[in-house]
């Protein structure tokens, strides 16, 4: 995604003119090979329509390569100098390494006084292992680089469908209202994904869903859909509300695992009718990291008592699907009893990927004459988000993530305290995990996930949407 967003920047004219990227890696290439890759990289990735031959080429020329080692010296010194020539403003880097990796190459660039005012540094998660890791990379950059100038990347706070809920919420007098424990009876947050591990196996099996996925992608989907109005659109306030529902969550205590997390991983089966092999059978080795976690969570505040958040994420689901699911409580009482006609409940659907949609469910009377009781079925308002801006180019989350970066607008990213916090909540589920000897339950490749995952929601009187 980095590149093709930066095309896309650059095609658009979003760039200042003097605007330079310097790729690094220890691959052994030079420019013009460094160019050459990118061009067939765009080739495969940009749509026809979205891209021309003088515009690419402009493009490339803004490419510098510099291969380097932040281990060796001699290559990192390289590096550092060609920074400081290329150099006529503001400086970017974006470190997409492994974490190990941030501490070490912000520590070269300060060596080399290349940290000082007028640079940032975007950091990819996940930040760490656990709190005690994230908590080292942490203190590792900010030795260089001040709190500030550190912009930590969640892409999906990127998703246009993402910072739309932050409009449906605050933009409208319908939803605001209702947006709490008096009027919504459950919330269900999904990140489901058809895809394996897909030749990252051995980082996935050092991380796992609740590390890869829960820590960040569905903490911050629950932050947004959780959150109070912030006192306006900055940085500062938005990331103090979400801080305040990381801190809200209840811990989930060991003797209360069993009945309020599942974990799965997945066995053989089939997507999208194709067979496609189990997580062992990919990785090459036994192993007990979880691809599948559910959870029921409670945010213990004013606005959220007693509401519960039924969280999952999971490998090789029957569907790909990102969505927030609100289902609101059951009218006090239905007039229509006597008909027979069935009054279910209101929910909202805010579906993220792989189409941005909201669908708002309601009752509606079926059409006919009624002669034997009035029927009542549920329809769907649905605004489709390509239908409703059809003249609008879709951006990857990254062109946007790029331009607040280099603008220094930080409200898209993560602050350190929202990182360790939600560490600090993932790290009492795995702990009570490994007190209680708890291993992964099996679900076949193509489902939702283990049996087990269905008890979770139904002994609640509950049900996952699927």
């Amino acid at each position: 995604m980095l590149l093709p967003s930066l095309y896309g920047l650059h095609r658009d004219g979003l760039l200042a003119t003097d605007f330079r990227c310097l790729g690094t890696a220890r691959s052994d290439l030079d420019t013009g090979a460094f160019r050459d890759q990118v061009r067939q990289h765009l080739e495969k990735r940009v749509p026809v329509a979205d891209r021309d031959t003088d515009s690419v080429a402009r493009f490339l020329d803004r490419l510098e390569y510099q291969a380097a080692d932040v281990a060796d010296s001699q290559s990192a010194t390289a590096l550092t100098e060609r920074i400081k020539a290329l150099r006529t403003g503001d400086v970017l880097y974006h470190l997409s390494t492994a974490p190990r990796f941030y501490a070490p190459i912000c520590a070269v660039l300060g060596a080399a006084r290349l940290a000082g005012a007028g640079t940032r540094v975007m950091l990819e998660k996940p930040i760490g292992h656990d709190l005690a890791s994230a908590v080292a990379i942490n203190d590792g950059v900010t030795a260089t680089f001040d709190e500030s100038r550190v912009f930590r990347v969640d892409h999906y706070l990127g998703k246009e469908g993402v910072q739309n809920l932050l409009a449906l919420r605050f933009g409208n007098a319908l939803f605001e209202p209702l947006w709490n424990a008096r009027h919504i009876e459950q919330v269900q947050i999904t990140v489901a994904e058809t895809i394996g591990v897909e030749g990252r196996g051995d980082y996935y099996d050092h991380s796992g869903a609740s590390r890869d996925m829960l820590q960040n992608h569905l903490l911050q989907l629950v932050c947004l859909t959780a959150m109070e109005p912030p006192s306006q659109f900055d940085p500062s306030a938005v990331r103090n509300e979400k801080l305040k529902v990381l801190r809200s969550l209840r811990p989930i205590e060991v003797a209360d695992i069993p009945n309020n997390s599942v974990a799965g991983q997945y066995t053989a089966g089939a997507v999208d009718g194709v067979a496609v092999p189990g997580y062992r059978d990919e990785l090459g080795r036994a192993s007990n990291t979880e691809t599948y976690i559910a959870l029921r969570a409670h945010v213990d505040n004013w606005r959220w008592s007693g509401v519960p958040f039924y969280l999952r994420t999971g490998k090789r689901m029957a569907r790909r699907a990102t969505e927030i699911y609100l289902q609101f409580r059951a009218v006090p009482h239905s007039i229509f009893a006597n008909s027979g006609a069935a009054v279910e409940p209101n929910a909202l659907i805010i579906s993220l990927q792989p189409e941005e949609r909201i669908e708002l469910r309601l009752m509606h009377k079926t059409p006919g004459l009624d002669r034997n009781g009035l029927k009542l079925a549920q329809v769907a308002l649905d605004l489709e988000t390509s239908d409703a801006f059809k003249q609008a180019r879709r951006r990857l989350a990254y062109e946007r993530l790029y331009l607040d970066a280099i603008e220094g607008n930080g409200t898209l990213f993560v602050r350190r305290d929202e990182t360790e916090t939600a560490w600090q909540w993932i790290d009492g589920i795995l702990d009570g995990w490994q007190k209680l000897g708890i291993s992964p339950k099996s679900y076949p490749a193509g489902t939702f996930g283990p049996s087990s995952a269905v008890a979770l929601t139904e002994r609640h009187g509950h049900s996952w949407r699927e």
